[in-house]
């Protein structure tokens, strides 16, 4: 009876000693799991736990995610810094967004593209309609100084091309014939005083020849016309106007026969080979156009042809019912391509200096404020508000919030948006709210 006692306690004894085996290597492999050393040496650091969904979820020990319930899992000492970094960025982010994770294979099932943000010469575009007009400047009327009669008319249409000194017309008029009487007898009486002894005689000859010819003068006699006069000795009746300048014939108020008088316009001439060009500008637009500028116009009549102009000058005043403004460009016209009245679509560039840019597409407008999403590293995606300048060749100026060389997404960054205000929201129901509370949710 002694024995089989004595044979139960050695196996009780055997029992105790292998569960005592078990127990320590059990605390061994959680101690290892616990504090396990990066580098010999090192300090031993504690294992964290992330959600593979959402990797802002990092946490000091095993669990589930309060997002979507799944089991935590152990972060590979490799990534631990991300995740921390992740975590903090979490925390430094803007309110209403989260930081978003997104494998490779996912980036491309949805198409997100990145760019980066560089400095870039940016020109801005401002289009309007314009309404080709005449050069003032090139505008020149046809008067007569003499009344009288018209006899001959040689440009008798309106449109025709003159060139000029090109005659015009021709005006018979009494008074004209009286001033040549007058010169020709100066002319005789400067010849029969020429000889004369005394010096007051002859000078008083040449004074009546000099009178007589400055009237033939103002009255527009060419020079060609008086040395005839002198030459021949014989008057003419009808004096010739010509075409002040080269131009076209806009207007034409005269017909043969008509009696005209100093104060009437009978001709008005415009040179059309440089034309002006009237456009309007929205007041928000008005401080970005300077003279000097460039400009480009496109014609219906015309497609695919840009003609080059430059701002040359900027109206003072805006219109009080449209709340615009004028401005004037100035275009070259040799082949008369641009007639008065025609309309045509005008793109005035504004010139920007080099500045740190980022594509259109990148930024998100709330409408309380400008969102980017910036690459923290492969596959993490952190937003950010930004704040940027007028739009301008498909990208806009950044102001602040952004470093030359921070990549940012351009492509998909409305689904990326989307996920981060998700988390957002289910961080902060699930905020300061034990693990397996909302596991449910």
């Amino acid at each position: 009876m002694a024995a089989p006692r004595s044979g139960s306690g050695g196996r009780t004894w055997l029992v105790v000693i292998v569960v005592v085996i078990i127990a320590g290597a059990a605390l061994f492999a959680g101690y290892r799991t616990q504090r396990r050393p990066e580098k010999p040496g090192e300090t031993e650091t504690a294992q964290l736990w992330t959600c593979p969904m959402h990797p802002q979820i990092i946490r000091s020990e095993p669990g589930t995610c309060p997002i979507c319930a799944m089991p935590l899992e152990p972060v590979a000492r490799s990534a631990e810094g991300t995740a921390k970094a992740a975590a903090g960025e979490t925390h430094k982010g803007i309110e209403g967004h989260g930081v978003v994770h997104i494998d490779p294979d996912h980036q491309q099932l949805i198409g997100v593209v990145t760019a980066v943000a560089e400095r870039r010469s940016l020109d801005r575009v401002i289009r309007t309609v314009g309404t080709v007009t005449v050069d003032e400047s090139r505008v020149s009327d046809v008067h007569t100084k003499v009344e009288g009669w018209v006899e001959d008319l040689f440009a008798n249409q309106t449109g025709r091309l003159v060139r000029q000194g090109q005659p015009l017309l021709t005006i018979y008029s009494p008074e004209l014939v009286s001033a040549q009487e007058e010169y020709l007898v100066a002319l005789r009486a400067r010849e029969r005083t020429k000889e004369s002894p005394f010096a007051e005689v002859r000078r008083s000859g040449e004074t009546m020849v000099a009178a007589a010819r400055r009237r033939l003068e103002l009255w527009d006699i060419t020079d060609a016309d008086i040395a005839r006069l002198e030459k021949t000795g014989q008057t003419k009746k009808a004096l010739t106007l010509h075409a002040p300048s080269t131009g076209h014939v806009m207007e034409k108020m005269v017909v043969e026969g008509m009696r005209v008088m100093p104060e009437m316009i009978l001709y008005r001439l415009a040179d059309l080979s440089r034309v002006w060009v009237d456009v309007t500008i929205y007041e928000f637009e008005a401080p970005l156009v300077q003279t000097g500028q460039r400009a480009e116009l496109t014609l219906q009549s015309q497609p695919g042809a840009k003609l080059q102009g430059r701002v040359t000058y900027i109206y003072p005043t805006v219109e009080s019912m449209t709340r615009t403004l004028r401005a004037r460009l100035e275009f070259a016209n040799p082949d008369l391509m641009l007639k008065p009245a025609m309309y045509g679509d005008v793109q005035i560039l504004v010139p920007v200096a080099e500045q740190l840019a980022i594509p259109e597409q990148s930024v998100i407008d709330t409408g309380t404020r400008k969102v980017v999403f910036v690459v923290v590293d492969e596959g993490t995606f952190m937003p950010r508000e930004v704040t940027v300048g007028p739009r301008a060749a498909g990208y806009y100026p950044v102001l602040s919030g952004l470093e030359e060389g921070d990549r940012v997404v351009s492509s998909a960054n409305f689904l990326i948006d989307s996920e981060s205000r998700f988390q957002a929201a289910i961080e902060a129901m699930a905020k300061g709210a034990p693990a397996g509370e909302h596991a449910g949710h």
